[in-house]
């Protein structure tokens, strides 16, 4: 019952995630990106501490021991700041549609890191599934030439450290809530960008935003805020292959919020992809649940070689 809430709160993270998307690309738009991340990180983290409060689970964050601070600050540190920094700069350089493929290849990487550091087990059927997924994608984001310089080597670099960040965090998920981890990603996250817009003399962008910034800076704050609380949530429970697998669903998302709310028109590709997208994770996810319905059914000694 506890994992089948789990894959829910995953799935309403992709759904989430999808409107962040179509969101931010007016948000970005009109917003320094840098000034625009740290904000975000900091309003999160800002009502992360108040929903800590109110449920009561300072507690469990005073008790924290110096490991498991540190554990957050790496979390803070190639989760919530370097990778955006990144990843921005890498947008600036790089096609959309380029930056956006290397993105979605983040369950690629997440799975060959889970197994190898948390030996999460991945079956031979699984490559079906992801060719599907990687298909779909490619032809919703509409690449017609693909090139790799040096924006796409900073996404590239970013995807890993999301996926490295996701291996993390998943290990510190283990004895820390949902919450909490998300808490240390946004609070360390803040702190990092903060020494970089220092460092970089932009902090003085924060007085040009208008009122209407501000908004959209609100928006995208309590979208992220519902994104990493059904995430990390939803994580300490699923694989980590087949959470980075589900969130794949955002881009069908977007395209579909594109066509309802602006003049976006979608292509017979775009609807294969989103198609070849819906059936790699319904195959994703009937391979993981025969995979773990083997290792109960089989007898103990071939369950501990498992």
């Amino acid at each position: 019952m506890q994992k089948k809430k789990a894959l829910f709160l995953i799935f309403l993270t992709a759904i989430i995630s999808g409107i962040s998307i179509f969101i931010n690309k007016y948000s970005v738009s009109k917003i320094e990106p840098y000034t625009f991340t740290f904000l975000k990180n900091l309003l999160v983290t800002i009502f992360l501490i108040s929903i800590i409060l109110l449920s009561k689970e300072y507690k469990a964050l005073s008790k924290l021991n110096r490991k498991q601070w540190l554990c957050l600050l790496i979390i803070g540190l190639i989760g919530g700041s370097i990778p955006f920094l990144l990843f921005f700069k890498g947008l600036s350089i790089a096609s959309a549609a380029s930056s956006g493929f290397i993105h979605k290849t983040l369950f690629i990487f997440a799975s060959l890191f889970a197994l190898l550091l948390l030996k999460e087990k991945l079956s031979t059927k699984i490559l079906f599934p992801t060719i599907l997924l990687l298909i779909g994608n490619y032809l919703i984001l509409r690449i017609n030439n693909f090139s790799f310089g040096k924006g796409e080597l900073l996404i590239l670099i970013a995807t890993v450290l999301w996926a490295i960040e996701n291996v993390f965090s998943k290990y510190t998920l283990k004895k820390i809530s949902g919450n909490i981890v998300a808490f240390g990603r946004m609070f360390f996250g803040s702190i990092f960008i903060l020494i970089f817009l220092l460092f970089n003399q932009q902090l003085h962008l924060l007085n040009q935003l208008t009122k209407n910034d501000f908004i959209w800076i609100i928006l995208s704050s309590i979208l992220l805020l519902l994104f990493v609380i059904t995430y990390y949530n939803g994580l300490k429970f699923v694989k980590v292959s087949v959470a980075t697998s589900i969130l794949l669903l955002g881009s069908p998302i977007t395209t579909f919020l594109s066509y309802l709310f602006s003049d976006y028109q979608i292509t017979l590709s775009e609807i294969i992809g989103s198609l070849f997208i819906i059936s790699g994770l319904i195959l994703t996810i009937k391979v993981i649940e025969l995979s773990e319905m083997k290792v109960k059914s089989s007898p103990p000694h071939i369950h501990n070689e498992l």
